[in-house]
C-alpha cells in the first residue's frame, strides 16, 4: 500500500494522460513574439501544431484521445533556459564555498543537487546550463544521466565536468604552500597539458569546455587574467574539433579580450568590461552572460540590506556595465549564477534583467530563443511543430509584469507533465 501511495505521488502526470495534448492559455510567446488567442497541441513528446485557436478543427479538439487543458489568465512558453547554473552548489550564506569544497562528502553533495534540479525544473527552467562541478569532479554527468533516465526529476543538462584552471589561479586558498589543496577545479597548462585536459573532460562526458580566462589572483588579490591568448586558442581549438564551445568566465577587460580573440562563445559575468570590449564581442558574435543575481546575492550575504539601503558601489557598476553591453548590442544570455544564491528562484536573474533597463520582451527572448541559439540547442527556446514539448505557463502576461515568471503554473518538459 505505501509503495503503491510512493508511486502516485511522484510519478509525472502525463503518464495517466493522453497522447494528443491541446493547451489553451490566454496568449502564447512562441519565443520572439506574443500572440493573443493562440494554443499549442503536443503529440508525444514534439509539439504538433501551434496557431490562433480557431485554426484548430473542432474535429479536432473533441476528437478521441485529445485531452483539451484550459488555462485561463495565463501565457504559454517555451521553457526556460538558465544560463548559468551550479546544481552541485548551494548559497553560500549556508555553507561558504570553502567549505562546501573541502568539507562536504560527494554524496552528501548529489544528494542535495537531485533535489535543486527537481526545484530547477519546477520554477519553469526546463534546461540548465550547469558551469561546473566545483569540486565535485564528473558528479554532474551522472546527475544528468539520473534525469535523462527518469530517476530522477530535472531539466535538461548541458555539462561541462570539472572547468579548467591555471595552476595557482584557483581556489580554495590561504593554506600552508606545503599542502595541497584539493581545487574547485582541474589545473592544466601549457601545449600538452591542456590537450589532454579538454580530451580527458571530453571523454569524460562535457558537452562544452569551460575555463577561467582570468581570477582573483593578482599580487593585490585583484582579479588578473591566467591563460594566455595562445592557450585560449589552442583549448578552443581542441574542443572545436569535437563539435564542443568554450565558455569563458572572465570578469576583467583583458581576461575578456584575450577569451573573445581565442574564440570563446560566452563571456560570463563581465564585470569590468569596456565600451571596447563590448565593442568587440558585438563584431565577434560572442555573447555576455552578465550574472546580475549572483552580484547582488553576494552583496546582501556581505550586509547590504537591499531596498532600505543605498546600492553597494558594485551594484552601481554592474548597472552601467550592463546598461554599456545592450547600448553596444551585445548579445545577452540569460543566466543567474544560480547555487550562489537557491535553486528554483532562477526567475530573480529575468526580473533583474529588467529591473537593470532591458525591454521585457528581450529577457523573454534571452531566457528561451536566444539561450537555445547561443548553446547550439536545435529543438528548443521556441514554439515550433516539431520541436521538443518543452512548455511553461505563468499566471498573467510577463510582458507587463516580467515577475509574472515567478508564478508557474504548468511545467511540460519532453511532453511529460511535472506541474499541472
Amino acid at each position: 500500500m505505501h509503495k503503491f501511495y510512493f508511486l502516485v505521488l511522484f510519478l509525472p502526470f502525463s503518464l495517466f494522460a493522453q497522447t494528443i495534448v491541446i493547451l489553451k492559455p490566454d496568449r502564447v510567446f512562441d519565443g520572439e513574439t506574443m500572440h493573443e488567442g493562440w494554443a499549442v497541441r503536443v503529440k508525444d513528446d514534439k509539439i504538433d501544431a501551434v496557431g490562433p485557436l480557431n485554426s484548430f478543427s473542432a474535429n479536432g479538439v473533441n476528437s478521441p484521445g485529445t485531452s483539451v487543458v484550459e488555462l485561463p489568465g495565463t501565457t504559454l512558453m517555451p521553457g526556460l533556459i538558465e544560463g548559468h547554473s551550479h546544481l552541485l552548489l548551494h548559497p553560500y550564506n549556508e555553507t561558504p564555498w570553502d567549505e562546501q569544497v573541502l568539507k562536504e562528502p560527494r554524496s552528501l553533495r548529489v544528494a542535495r543537487a537531485t533535489v535543486h534540479a527537481e526545484k530547477t525544473l519546477l520554477a519553469g527552467f526546463t534546461t540548465v546550463r550547469d558551469l561546473g562541478t566545483e569540486g565535485a569532479d564528473y558528479d554532474d554527468v551522472g546527475l544528468k544521466q539520473a534525469i535523462d533516465q527518469g530517476v530522477i526529476p530535472g531539466p535538461h543538462m548541458i555539462v561541462v565536468t570539472r572547468a579548467l584552471i591555471a595552476t595557482g589561479s584557483y581556489a580554495p586558498k590561504g593554506f600552508s604552500p606545503d599542502i595541497d589543496v584539493p581545487q574547485g577545479a582541474e589545473e592544466a597548462d601549457g601545449h600538452d597539458a591542456l590537450i589532454k585536459a579538454v580530451r580527458r573532460q571530453i571523454g569524460k562526458g562535457a558537452d562544452a569546455i569551460k575555463i577561467y580566462a582570468d581570477y582573483r589572483w593578482g599580487l593585490m588579490a585583484e582579479a588578473r587574467p591566467t591563460y594566455t591568448l595562445d592557450e585560449i586558442k589552442l583549448i578552443v581549438e581542441v574542443a572545436k574539433s569535437s563539435g564542443r564551445p568554450v565558455i569563458a568566465h572572465a570578469s576583467t577587460a583583458e581576461g575578456m579580450r584575450r577569451a573573445i580573440l581565442g574564440g570563446c562563445e560566452t563571456i560570463e559575468h563581465g564585470d569590468a568590461a569596456t565600451p571596447e570590449i563590448f565593442a568587440l564581442m558585438k563584431k565577434q558574435g560572442t555573447a555576455l552572460c552578465p550574472t546580475l543575481a549572483a552580484g547582488d546575492a553576494v552583496s546582501q550575504y556581505r550586509g547590504w540590506k537591499k531596498g532600505q539601503e543605498p546600492e553597494p558601489e558594485r551594484i552601481r557598476q554592474k548597472r552601467g556595465i550592463f546598461r554599456q553591453a545592450l547600448d553596444a548590442g551585445v548579445i545577452i544570455c540569460a543566466g543567474g549564477d544560480v547555487g550562489v544564491f537557491s535553486h528554483g528562484d532562477n526567475a530573480r536573474e529575468l526580473i533583474m534583467m529588467v529591473d537593470y533597463g532591458m525591454k521585457p520582451l528581450d529577457v523573454l527572448r534571452s531566457a528561451t530563443s536566444v539561450n537555445a541559439d547561443v548553446f547550439h540547442l536545435i529543438d528548443r527556446g521556441r514554439i515550433k511543430p516539431g520541436w521538443q514539448a518543452d512548455l511553461i505557463a505563468v499566471n498573467g502576461n510577463p510582458l507587463t509584469t516580467i515577475a509574472s515568471l515567478r508564478q508557474i503554473q504548468v511545467v511540460m518538459k519532453g511532453g511529460v507533465f511535472y506541474k499541472k
